[in-house]
């Protein structure tokens, strides 16, 4: 099974904010997760987010993969594979 570590969205029309999730590769987008490991606001100037380190390294040691966007937000906290 991969595991990957991306964005699930939120929020109204025109107005998305994101869950940082870990979830299974096949899984859809917005469907079943394994674990909910913080969040994402685009809206807010600067962007705001907040990740929870410890589940966050846990993941990243156990093989799970980061999206682009996912991989950027964690090089913004200093989160390293």
């Amino acid at each position: 099974m991969a595991v990957k570590i991306r964005l699930r969205r939120m929020g109204q029309k025109k107005a998305p904010f994101y869950r940082i999730v870990v979830a299974d590769s096949r899984s859809p987008r917005d469907g079943k997760c394994i674990e909910e490991i913080g969040t994402y606001d685009p809206n807010t100037d600067p962007s705001t987010f907040k990740v929870n380190e410890e589940l966050a390294k846990k993941w990243l040691a156990n093989g799970a993969q980061p999206t682009e966007v996912v991989s950027r937000i964690f090089k913004q906290a200093g989160i390293e594979k």
